[in-house]
């Protein structure tokens, strides 16, 4: 079985060959960087864009990656200030045999589409979506349109002219801090009531 360090290598390299775009957090360190994660279609997060926070342990992948959104998402089981996730598949029940492609194509679509209100990070969301569900994907898309608008984030900005084209990098526009609230900082996703924590930042 290949080693720890070569799996984050090529579950990385994995990811940008299937098309989401990745920022590396630290120069060429592997195990730090950022994911622009589309709204799944059909659903009110559609036509948003998030900045994912990820964090590979130097165990990945027999320890699971530490996620967070890094511009607000209202949804019953994500974090709205510090973006953290919850998520059983990684929290709990994460497999050497999931990868990062696993988490942005299956995990974060299916979280999105499919809300858990009975276990949740942010209780306002959790309980309007059961009390009042139009309210709630009212909600959901007014934090679209202000927090995940598509031109805050665009593709190949100057300042990435050197980086290799496979990993075409993002950033937030100044826009987002003119809110009154400021975005959350750039943070990993913490563990659920109950959950197991590795360590303070480990899903």
């Amino acid at each position: 079985m290949a080693s720890p360090g070569k799996r984050r290598e090529t579950d990385l390299m994995k990811l940008m060959m299937a098309d989401h775009e990745i920022q590396m957090a630290d120069g060429d360190r592997v195990g730090e960087f950022y994911v622009k994660f589309h709204g799944p279609k059909q659903t009110p997060y559609e036509g948003g864009v998030w900045k994912v926070h990820v964090e590979l342990p130097e165990t990945y992948p027999y320890k699971s990656p530490s996620i967070g959104f890094i511009n607000r998402l209202y949804h019953p089981n994500v974090d709205e200030m510090s973006g953290s996730v919850c998520l059983d598949v990684i929290n709990q029940t994460w497999s050497p045999m999931y990868d990062l492609t696993n988490i942005f194509e299956v995990f974060l679509p299916q979280l999105l589409t499919y809300p858990n209100p009975t276990d949740p990070l942010n209780g306002e969301a959790a309980a309007l979506q059961m009390r009042e569900p139009d309210r709630y994907k009212q909600k959901v898309r007014e934090y679209v349109q202000r927090y995940a608008k598509p031109e805050d984030f665009p593709s190949g900005s100057a300042d990435d002219e050197e980086d290799d084209d496979d990993a075409s990098s993002f950033s937030m526009t100044d826009s987002e801090g003119e809110d009154d609230v400021p975005l959350p900082g750039d943070v990993g996703a913490s563990n659920p009531a109950g959950a197991p924590a590795a360590d303070g930042r480990h899903l």
